[in-house]
């Protein structure tokens, strides 16, 4: 089984408030990308690829390819995904080879590496249950409730790659709940700068306070207007720290951008174009910037 792993954008931000656990209560609305790339209508490469092959006399393993994560095998998030999915009860007998060819870029706020364990448990969840049927095995799959209490082990918006529908998030990010928002004829262009921002710097310059938009109504807002409305919390403290970040944002929007924005705690930086031909030329302006490592055009 081979699948393409998604990558997604937050439309607005909002930090509200501190828990008692020590992390951050948001509001923000998760948006699938890159279901479309690699189609004749959208070429450009902007997924991992994830593949499970089913065994037997062994658990899990796992090979990478692609770019390299810099961290210990068993703290790769498929690997941590395979291994919670395994401890939860599999078919007696069911084993999977896991390789990932990893493509989207990390440390970009675009849940590449969440959505890489999310793909995981979906993936195996649905291996397994063809082992169980073939075999004749009695075995109960998990529900998607169940594997999204299972993602929110492994990361905060990892739960929303399981759902992978435009959502509005609460909480820590993985109380979802839809929104009727369809971005389709739109196109992205997704700025990867060299710099690079831990989540650590992002949240240490965060002051939490209440929403001041309801990121609900933006269903019924056009695009055009969300740029008066519509804010990402951690540009407040990312941009002064980064002024390259801040400086591809406005770039994007002084080459036509709808709406332009920081997505998660950075990184990269979007802009939503109504105009194919006007994201192509945004796209080979940016390709010029010293400070610019890469920039992908996709269709929503």
């Amino acid at each position: 089984m081979i699948k393409f792993v998604n990558a997604k954008i937050n439309i607005g931000l909002q930090i509200v408030g501190r828990r008692q656990d020590g992390y951050h209560n948001l509001q923000t609305l998760f948006y699938p990308v890159g279901l479309y790339a690699g189609s004749s209508s959208n070429p450009e490469v902007f997924c991992d690829i994830l593949e499970v092959i089913p065994s037997s006399g062994m658990d899990f393993t796992l090979k990478m390819l692609g770019n390299q994560v810099d961290c210990p095998m068993e703290k790769n998030l498929v690997w941590r995904a395979a291994d919670i999915f395994f401890s939860n009860g599999v078919p007696e007998g069911f084993g999977a080879s896991l390789i990932l060819d990893k493509h989207l870029p990390d440390g970009a706020g675009l849940g590449g590496g969440s959505a890489d364990a999310a793909f995981t448990l979906l993936a195996l969840r649905e291996e397994a249950r063809n082992y169980a049927d073939r075999q004749r095995k009695s075995w109960q799959p998990p529900t998607d409730r169940q594997l999204m209490a299972l993602a929110l082990k492994l990361g905060a918006d990892c739960p929303f790659f399981i759902y992978n529908r435009a959502a509005y998030a609460e909480g820590v990010g993985e109380l979802l709940k839809p929104v009727d928002l369809d971005l389709h004829g739109y196109f992205l262009v997704v700025v990867k700068p060299f710099v690079s921002v831990s989540t650590r710097e992002a949240f240490a310059g965060v002051r939490p306070a209440p929403s001041s938009f309801d990121l609900r109504c933006l269903p019924e807002i056009p695009v055009s207007q969300w740029r008066d409305c519509v804010f990402n919390d951690f540009e407040k403290s990312i941009f002064p720290a980064f002024p390259a970040i801040r400086d591809i944002k406005a770039g994007l929007y002084d080459c036509g951008a709808e709406y332009a924005s920081l997505t998660g705690s950075g990184a990269c930086v979007y802009g939503i174009y109504r105009d194919r031909d006007v994201a192509l030329e945004a796209m080979s302006v940016l390709r010029m910037v010293p400070t610019i490592k890469a920039v992908k055009l996709l269709q929503l």
